[in-house]
């Protein structure tokens, strides 16, 4: 159906301006007109599919994306405003109203459009699927089916502010070492290209010897300021070579047994599949989504393809009639405790109730190991920088020191 914008007059000649579906533009008229609008101006727009096909294509997906803190504002306070008895289109006004991020408020008042016009509220938000993902989506919808829109809206914010807080634990382990290295890469970077340059020239003018340490670090400055081009094109080359094999099914199934395998990252890096995976099928599952479907979008958040294949052995077995734990306990994947919890709750009739406990588990998991990771890699990138910067020293020093003891 057509949409058009209009500029006009409402009760109390209070200036008025929006869009409005129909079928042709005496149409649109005569509803606004109805709705007591006199109309000033109206024009004719794109229908609503087309703006969305649109500004999907104009607008990068990173661009589109909200913070998860206004995502979980706005669901716990739609919730609120549900459970206060709030009609659902005035409640999506009101905060359209309140939202302060200018991008999110856009997709908020077209969610809110969409509903007026006989949208379900699911249908509404799968129209920004770069803002609300399909977890999301098939939350809600489970919601409307069963008349639970506010205690849904309500996990669903429990569920992103979870998301977030693992997300802000992971960035803030990581800042630390990033500026390790960073500053041991600025050191290094000064002393290749101005120090070990200017004393090369010297002792090569002397014709001097220089000493093995001496020339690896010279041909490695060398690299950096004279074949920096060269190195950066093998680089690039060697890095796209491994984006496109990551990109496929087997080289990604590699790298992440791979990473799974390693000795310090990959109980960090499974702790948090299994975090989110826990976290995410009992959001859902607590929810009213079906275990099937619950475990398809689960499984999509593990972020790690031998994670994600064990899920797809876990949905093909309960179709089979087999239970969650049995096929995760064959499976391999899985640590004893995440198949005796889920095993539990099985038996109890409590899965959402457990599933909810084990991603507490293995939150705390992920924070004790990040903390014994930083524990550990302090030391270890101090010793590192040290060697570094004392090996580019020494490389320097030695030449001098035999041209000194041979005077």
């Amino acid at each position: 159906m057509p949409v058009y914008r209009y500029k006009g007059v409402a009760a109390g000649n209070r200036a008025v301006s929006a869009t409005i579906d129909a079928d042709s533009l005496r149409a649109a008229r005569l509803k606004l007109r109805a709705d007591g609008i006199f109309p000033t101006e109206i024009v004719a727009g794109k229908t609503r599919g087309e703006t969305s096909e649109l500004l999907s294509k104009l607008q990068l997906p990173a661009l589109r994306r909200v913070p998860d803190l206004d995502l979980s504002m706005f669901s716990s306070q739609l919730s609120t405003l549900i459970s206060a008895g709030v009609p659902l289109v005035q409640a999506l006004s009101a905060l359209t109203e309140q939202v302060e991020r200018e991008r999110f408020k856009t997709v908020v008042g077209a969610v809110r459009e969409s509903v007026n016009q006989g949208s379900s509220l699911a249908e509404a938000l799968a129209e920004h699927p770069h803002v609300f993902d399909e977890l999301y989506c098939s939350m809600v919808r489970a919601g409307e089916s069963s008349g639970a829109l506010a205690p849904v809206l309500l996990r669903l914010a429990d569920y992103v502010e979870s998301r977030m807080d693992l997300r802000n634990q992971l960035i803030n382990a990581m800042i630390y070492p990033a500026l390790m290295l960073a500053f041991s890469a600025a050191v290094a970077g000064v002393l290749l290209v101005k120090v070990i340059p200017n004393i090369t020239t010297m002792l090569r003018d002397m014709k001097q010897e220089l000493p093995l340490v001496t020339r690896v670090v010279v041909a490695v400055s060398d690299v950096v300021t004279v074949y920096w081009f060269p190195a950066l094109v093998v680089l690039a080359a060697a890095l796209l070579i491994w984006t496109r094999i990551i990109r496929t099914e087997r080289g990604r199934f590699a790298w992440d047994g791979f990473t799974l395998r390693t000795p310090v990252f990959g109980r960090l890096i499974r702790y948090v599949a299994i975090a989110r995976f826990a976290r995410t099928l009992a959001t859902l599952s607590a929810g009213g989504v079906n275990i099937v479907g619950a475990l398809e979008i689960a499984r999509s958040v593990t972020a790690n393809a031998v994670i994600a294949k064990a899920v797809d052995g876990v949905k093909d077995a309960i179709t089979r009639g087999s239970s969650i734990a049995a096929q995760m306990r064959t499976s391999g994947e899985f640590p004893p405790l995440v198949t005796h919890m889920i095993s539990v709750g099985e038996a109890s009739g409590e899965l959402p109730a457990m599933l909810g406990k084990l991603a507490d588990t293995y939150d705390t998991q992920v924070e004790n190991a990040l903390q014994r990771m930083l524990a550990l890699l302090g030391p270890i990138l101090l010793v590192f920088v040290a060697i570094v910067i004392r090996v580019i020293i020494l490389s320097t020093l030695l030449p001098l020191m035999n041209m000194t003891s041979a005077l």
